[in-house]
């Protein structure tokens, strides 16, 4: 199978980190929403701001800019508005922009005589926005909280335009946007006061249409901005409480440095249950599913949380070394000479004689093993497997010499 030549791939890993999928997505979504309602914006800037002060009759405004125009309006601006949940990765946004986008191709094509180059284009987004479904894995509340705007502005939009133009079938007629206003939100709250009643059979279908969608769209932005805090919570409550019961035989991470998530990545692909410990505050980019406690790892009560008395290892891989001898002893303390094995990472080689007064298990300096074995490199010198596990790792004796 071919393959890009390195500098290539060079360059492109540079390009997706200085314009991630999301946001290219993102803009694309947005411009697409532009393009799909420029038609009535056009027609808009097209008269002089005196003549739609003029106008006093909803029936002419909706004459000039064209009834089937509506949906246009709120398909494109709702497409630029979910896009910024595109930009936070939510996958509610993905969703609702793939139902967006379908019904701006299907208008396009199917109605939008002349302008297939535009449904072809949102096609082609919808199966660029599928090809990267596993970007948007986020359950945002922000996300969530757009999802319901959108719903609810597109809903009163429908609601409010619609009651003007049947307007007169109603008993009293609507004839003026405050009452229609009012109307709707009556009828999307489903309160009924029973003030103003559809009288004819198009009337009667239209307002069970926005009392249908108001319950629907209610509850579906309850779900989508509720969801995410409840579940977090939810998710914090059962580990709080059961995960402790169920760790055993496992290791403890304590840390989030990058060398703190590649050892995390390396033992799952292995088989190992993995619990990590981040200090409150520090910024961490594990996996959701991680078995994470929020707490200072130097902690007994955390580790005992973490359920060292029955771990195997406890990595003490802070960025910190006088942190990582603090978890050392905080572990030995926790669970005594017997129980769990500790591994210190040393940051700077001069503190390493100082973690090794500390007793742990193991040590492991990252400098000082870069440096080794660039030196036997050079030197033509042969690295076998005991080697290598003889610099990455050096027992600790009782009187601080390494082993």
């Amino acid at each position: 199978m071919p393959t890009l030549p390195v500098p290539l791939k060079h360059r492109l890993r540079k390009l997706l980190a200085l314009f991630p999928p999301n946001w290219c997505l993102a803009i694309l979504v947005a411009l697409d929403g532009y393009a799909f309602m420029h038609p009535v914006l056009r027609e808009v800037r097209a008269r002089e701001y005196g003549f739609w002060l003029a106008i006093d009759n909803w029936h002419e405004v909706m004459r000039v800019v064209g009834l089937l125009e509506i949906p246009r309006l709120v398909l494109g601006v709702g497409l630029q508005v979910i896009a910024l949940g595109l930009i936070l990765k939510a996958r509610i946004a993905w969703a609702f922009s793939l139902v967006l986008l379908i019904g701006v191709g299907t208008f396009a094509i199917m109605g939008d005589g002349g302008r297939a180059g535009l449904g072809i284009y949102t096609l082609v987004l919808v199966i660029a926005l599928i090809a990267y479904w596993r970007r948007f894995d986020r359950a945002s509340v922000t996300a969530g909280s757009l999802f319901a705007l959108v719903s609810m502005l597109s809903l009163l939009i429908y609601a409010v335009f619609g009651t003007l133009y049947l307007g007169n079938e109603f008993n009293p007629p609507i004839t003026d946007a405050t009452t229609a206003l009012y109307f709707s939100i009556v009828s999307m709250s489903t309160v009924g006061y029973g003030d103003i009643t559809p009288h004819s059979g198009t009337a009667r279908l239209f307002t069970a249409s926005i009392i249908i969608l108001g319950i629907t769209i209610f509850a579906t932005s309850i779900s989508a901005i509720a969801g995410p805090v409840i579940g977090g919570n939810l998710k914090r409550l059962v580990k709080g409480r059961f995960s402790t019961a169920m760790r055993k035989n496992h290791i403890i991470i304590a840390g989030a440095t990058p060398i703190a998530m590649s050892v995390y990545d390396g033992l799952r692909r292995r088989g190992d249950e993995v619990t990590v410990i981040v200090p409150p505050g520090v910024p961490q980019e594990y996996p959701a599913a991680t078995d994470l406690i929020e707490g200072d790892p130097s902690s007994v009560e955390v580790l005992h949380n973490a359920g060292v008395t029955r771990a195997r290892y406890v990595l003490a891989l802070r960025d910190d070394d006088a942190e990582n001898a603090f978890i050392v002893l905080a572990t030995k303390e926790a669970c005594g000479e017997s129980g769990a094995k500790t591994v210190a990472l040393v940051n700077t080689s001069k503190h390493l004689e100082k973690i090794r007064r500390v007793n742990p298990d193991l040590v492991f300096s990252v400098q000082l093993l870069g440096a080794e074995l660039l030196t036997r490199a050079i030197n033509g010198e042969p690295m076998d497997s005991q080697s290598i596990t003889d610099l990455f790792f050096a027992k600790a004796t009782p009187n601080g010499k390494a082993a």
